[in-house]
């Protein structure tokens, strides 16, 4: 079977859900593709005072975004950081929790079943045949190399997956984001991009390419990847003598940290099959125009996912798997007497700037009344 099918696969999984401070649709759909390699998870409720969205768009298989969507959170609700109130640091250990967990007999094991290698009545006979060492039973849970057995020296998936998250805290945003999925806030209607589009040609990336050993040719990485950030892809971290931020291909995710506000209407993730047929901007104003008529969300990203299909596979255009998160605020988020709410009707939230830690806290800017774009922001994408 080849890249596209003859016709399009346009059946949609859809879910919406909400609780007091916000409320979600989403909606996925193979489209063209021979498979479907997206993945995603909902949480409005991680905790009592935290939600988490993730779209994960998978390459060379759906292994490793189907692995994300079903571990990524559970070990950013895990991490110490995450309990001392460090998100952005807890969501960034996640991100290479993932690469490391995808390794060993239990990595092995997992990504067989979500990869229907094996069935899961299988995995738990192959489990029980390969059982971890001894220890505390607590620490083997999520201490994965504890577990024993024929594949123990397997060095993860040469398949892999973009990740990109947002995690809301009260009235904070926080978004993680490795790969050219893209996260966008909608402020009083203006699009405003919260994640970077990790392409190799990218100035810091192309450095860390080149220096880690790697090349660019014809835009992709060693000629292969059209990425220079992903979960998975290990092929591309076999240096042993580099650090996991440091390989040709890393997980290490850019955070930007929001402060939201009454100004703030919805934030969207979405895979590039979204991104390749429309702007932030147009996809924001789609939204808003929908919004006068249909309130149910899932219905709204249903219908973007119609807008993007392409008629036919001639262009490439309109033909990827494609998989949108829409989150719409309740209002209001936040009351004047808080210290924390610091939108006006002349701030916008910026996009990354080049730091050290890859994490950076959006403030207020003065808009460019000409472009309607803030000053400051990062030059490789453009604010819209």
């Amino acid at each position: 079977m080849g890249v596209y099918l003859s016709t399009p696969k346009t059946e949609k999984i859809s879910e919406d859900g909400e609780n007091h401070r916000l409320r979600f649709g989403q909606s996925s759909m193979q489209g063209w593709r021979a498979s479907m390699e997206d993945a995603h998870a909902a949480y409005p409720d991680l905790d009592s005072t935290t939600s988490f969205f993730g779209v994960y768009d998978g390459h060379g298989g759906k292994v490793v975004a189907k692995f994300c969507a079903k571990f990524l959170h559970q070990q950013v609700l895990k991490g110490e950081d995450y309990a001392a109130g460090d998100i952005g640091t807890s969501v960034k250990k996640a991100f290479f929790r993932m690469d490391e967990m995808m390794r060993g007999q239990r990595g092995w094991r997992e990504l067989a079943i979500l990869g229907d290698k094996i069935n899961k009545f299988s995995g738990m006979i192959e489990g029980l045949i390969w059982s971890p060492r001894g220890g505390n039973a607590n620490d083997r849970l999520d201490n994965w190399a504890f577990e024993e057995g024929p594949h123990s020296d397997f060095s993860g998936p040469t398949s892999g997956s973009t990740a990109c998250v947002a995690i809301v805290r009260n009235n904070q945003l926080f978004v993680a984001n490795a790969g050219d999925s893209r996260c966008v806030i909608s402020r009083n209607g203006q699009a405003y991009n919260l994640s970077r589009d990790h392409k190799p040609d990218l100035e810091a990336e192309k450095e860390r390419i080149m220096k880690a050993g790697g090349f660019i040719h014809a835009g992709r990485v060693n000629g292969s990847l059209s990425l220079a950030r992903a979960i998975g892809d290990m092929e591309f971290k076999q240096n042993k003598f580099l650090p996991a931020d440091k390989q040709i291909v890393t997980a290490n995710p850019d955070i930007n940290i929001v402060e939201l506000c009454d100004d703030d209407d919805f934030i969207v993730l979405a895979c590039d099959g979204i991104w390749d047929c429309m702007s932030s901007q147009q996809l924001v104003d789609f939204i808003h125009e929908q919004l006068k008529s249909e309130n149910k969300l899932s219905t709204v990203c249903e219908r973007v996912l119609d807008r993007c299909l392409a008629p036919s596979t001639i262009t490439g255009e309109g033909c990827d798997n494609m998989t949108m998160i829409l989150v719409q605020f309740k209002k209001p988020i936040c009351s004047p007497e808080q210290a924390g709410c610091l939108c006006s009707s002349s701030s916008n939230p910026s996009v990354l700037e080049e730091n050290p830690e890859n994490i950076e806290v959006a403030v207020p800017q003065q808009r460019d009344e000409k472009s309607g774009r803030a000053s400051g922001g990062d030059s490789s994408r453009p604010l819209l």
